[in-house]
């Protein structure tokens, strides 16, 4: 009995040793992959991963999602010592960290962009914003189709609006840049107050909010991202989507690589990053139809009919300005 104790013993130590050596051999793995960290929604993580599996890289990365407002404040907070290698974020909050920090590597790969951008960054994607009604809802509470957002504002539209939140949603951003930009900021201060009166429980933290439930039919109009609303059209649902006066503002997320000490880590972070923002494009643009590079087409429907750009660079402290606006305006 002892002796087949003793085995079992053994046994149990042999097992132990394997373990360990397992493990270490997994977490030595694991340091040798390149940490992404990006903001991305399930469609941009997905053509990121796709571009890098058909490149040769699956298994020699490790990718994590994050909400736009925890990386950010990963980025600000830690600088080059954060773990990922590579970032894709939205293009703000990469410059405001790189302006904090100095955290990022000059790009290696060129590429051909219709608009300039700094050296250690490139766009992967952008969004663009855009007023959509319920057609159905709007025949149903008899009211009229909007041309603006201020228009979202008349009493008839009170409690049948869903606008997104700017302190959780860069979504709303898009909201209050073209408020700021068509008003100003007395007017604008008032157009604001009465929408979000007009929005009441149906002000959103998601930047998806309104149009689900514009689909839903529980509002008969909301702001949110263009792309969005043309699908739904497309989908056959009763959905419109209105270019409004004030006009269609947008953001870009980029791709940046992280300086690191290790040398053919970086090299490979770079690598990624270059399959990333030219080999995911062609996939990315079907969900977010809005050119960025020479030679990318994108269809009628997808140009927004007033393109605008706030006048001055968006940053991080640009958005906390036009957040304490916002709450000033509640």
């Amino acid at each position: 009995m002892f002796k087949t104790m003793k085995l079992a013993l053994l046994s149990l130590v042999a097992l132990s040793v394997v373990f360990v050596l397992v493990g270490r051999n997994s977490g030595k793995a694991d340091e040798e992959k390149v940490v992404i960290y990006t903001n991305g929604d399930e469609e941009a993580t997905a053509a990121m991963e796709t571009s890098l599996k058909d490149a040769g890289y699956e298994g020699k990365y490790i990718l994590q999602s994050l909400g736009t407002s925890e990386l950010g404040g990963k980025l600000l907070a830690e600088g080059g010592e954060i773990e990922a290698g590579v970032v894709t974020m939205s293009s703000y909050f990469i410059g405001s960290a790189q302006d904090r920090h100095s955290m990022f590597k000059d790009l290696t790969f060129s590429t051909n962009g219709l608009e300039q951008h700094p050296a250690y960054y490139t766009p992967i994607l952008a969004n663009t914003g855009a007023v959509f009604v319920n057609t159905e809802v709007l025949k149903q509470k008899g009211l009229p189709m909007p041309a603006s957002i201020k228009d979202l504002t008349k009493p008839e539209f009170k409690g049948f609006v869903s606008i997104p939140n700017i302190l959780d949603s860069s979504t709303g951003w898009l909201l209050v840049q073209a408020i700021i930009s068509q008003y100003g900021d007395a007017e604008g201060k008032k157009v604001l107050h009465d929408l979000i009166a007009n929005s009441g429980p149906h002000l959103e933290s998601s930047g998806s909010g309104p149009i689900n439930k514009v689909q839903a039919g529980e509002v008969a109009a909301g702001f949110g991202l263009r792309y969005q609303a043309v699908m739904a059209k497309e989908s056959g649902l009763p959905i419109k989507f209105v270019d409004p006066t004030e006009g269609n503002f947008s953001y870009t997320e980029s791709v940046a690589v992280v300086k690191k000490d290790n040398e053919a880590k970086t090299s490979l972070a770079m690598k990624m990053a270059e399959v990333i923002s030219k080999d995911a494009r062609e996939e990315l643009l079907e969900h977010y139809p809005v050119a960025l590079y020479e030679g990318e087409k994108v269809k009628e429907k997808n140009k927004p009919a007033h393109p605008m750009k706030f006048k001055q660079p968006l940053t991080v402290e640009l958005l906390k300005q036009h957040q304490e606006f916002f709450k000033s305006a509640q």
